[in-house]
């Protein structure tokens, strides 16, 4: 099973972080193929130009689409499984991650007028994994839990995924108490990934 990463962190001091390198270090020890968007290290942008917004706001797709989206693109073909790793900001991911999907997930590809349209492949396996300084119960309580988990299973990987899921490495503000049950959940998530592969 070929994997892409999507990782979201401009701190190699973050928690996050730390998350990543497990994940990578697992992947590898099951040799597993990956490769990696680091989003802050690729210096990823963001933000639509006005040329994007006029080809995705009309779905003029014959416009062009910028060369460091195709690269994306190509990384999603490549792929089966895509894993999305970010720490949760203010309920959602960074803005740098939106506009991941604001931009890869363009008019033509990933979405069109009739379900013919797109080109993207449906991908076997998606998964979303966040960390939280809040605990997963408060955020459950509080609806952010399940208000995240509609906005990136259901909509950013909605069908064109084949199996999603999410999990919140929440409580991040007490990290001692959560680094190790968190870091299992990691080893849990590769090892189904590797099931998942033969």
């Amino acid at each position: 099973m070929n994997i892409l990463i999507v990782y979201c962190h401009p701190s190699k001091k973050s928690y996050t972080f730390q998350v990543f390198e497990r994940l990578k270090s697992l992947l590898k020890k099951q040799n597993l193929n990956f490769e990696v968007s680091d989003l802050y290290e690729m210096n990823f942008q963001g933000d639509l130009s006005e040329t994007e917004y006029e080809r995705e706001g009309f779905a003029k797709t014959e416009l062009p689409v910028c060369k460091d989206v195709l690269a994306e693109h190509a990384k999603i073909e490549r792929a089966d499984c895509i894993i999305f790793l970010y720490p949760v900001w203010w309920s959602d991911c960074p803005a740098k991650l939106k506009g991941w999907f604001d931009r890869v997930y363009s008019v033509g590809y990933a979405y069109g007028q009739n379900d013919s349209f797109p080109k993207m492949k449906t991908l076997k396996l998606g998964l979303v994994i966040c960390t939280a300084g809040h605990s997963n119960d408060f955020l459950t309580e509080i609806g952010i839990a399940q208000s995240m988990q509609n906005i990136m299973l259901d909509d950013r990987l909605g069908k064109r995924f084949e199996q999603k899921e999410m999990l919140i490495l929440g409580g991040t503000l007490e990290l001692e108490k959560v680094i190790a049950p968190h870091m299992q959940q990691i080893e849990e998530i590769v090892t189904k990934i590797k099931n998942h592969s033969t």
